[in-house]
């Protein structure tokens, strides 16, 4: 699991005026919050950038006054025109306290499906589950080495995790096999010939089986 440090600086005005200030110091107004305290603060976007461009799931470890808090990154807003980060919120991990986050689901096997031809299609990137602080991961790996051209992988597949539940619903399709355009139109065409290669003879013996079949 990584851990992103964090040095934040306590903020004492809260407000537009204040966090807009705070802003025009080149500084990003965050919040840390958990069921028995709220904490505002500022932070430098250098140090939180690892923690919101990225794929990957991380722990932030935020000190605020001396004192050390290990969080996750619980939400953020972006400048509509600039992009710019203009806020974040972190959520306290506290022990006995579960949370719900969302973590990257990664691959591991070989398809027998892809070998064949086919192509893996991720369908989902990212599972919800409920973990206590003291169980968190930072992924959730699906074995693909079973799926075969055109079969799927869903959330139920997803082998049990001790401390976790996942949430998301099991029903979801995580990935598939696509069977390949070319593959797709090969074997219509395929199947086309077999049809008209058909002698005459067999296509008049179905024909006096439907005659029977009515009388």
């Amino acid at each position: 699991m990584e851990i992103v440090a964090v040095s934040g600086k306590l903020r004492k005005e809260v407000g537009k005026k204040a966090s807009a200030k705070v802003r025009a110091e080149g500084l990003i107004p965050c919040v840390m919050y958990d069921a028995e305290q709220v904490i505002h603060f500022s932070a430098d976007f250098k140090d939180v950038k690892k923690l919101i461009y990225t794929p990957k799931f991380k722990l932030a470890e935020l000190t605020i006054d001396g004192k050390t808090h290990k969080c996750i990154l619980k939400d953020y807003q972006m400048h509509p025109v600039t992009d710019e980060v203009t806020h974040i919120d972190f959520l306290h991990l506290v022990e006995g306290n579960p949370v719900k986050i969302e973590v990257p689901i990664q691959f591991t096997g070989s398809s027998p499906g892809v070998k064949s031809g086919g192509k893996l299609q991720r369908l989902v990137r990212r599972v919800k589950i409920k973990v206590y602080p003291n169980y968190i991961i930072d992924k959730v790996v699906l074995d693909v080495s079973s799926l075969e051209m055109g079969q799927s992988i869903r959330i139920r597949d997803i082998d049990p995790i001790e401390g976790v539940e996942v949430m998301t619903s099991p029903g979801v399709p995580v990935a598939i096999v696509d069977v390949p355009r070319a593959m797709r139109s090969a074997q219509t065409a395929a199947a086309k010939e077999g049809a008209e290669g058909l002698p005459e003879d067999a296509e008049e013996g179905e024909e006096e089986v439907e005659e029977g079949e009515e009388a």
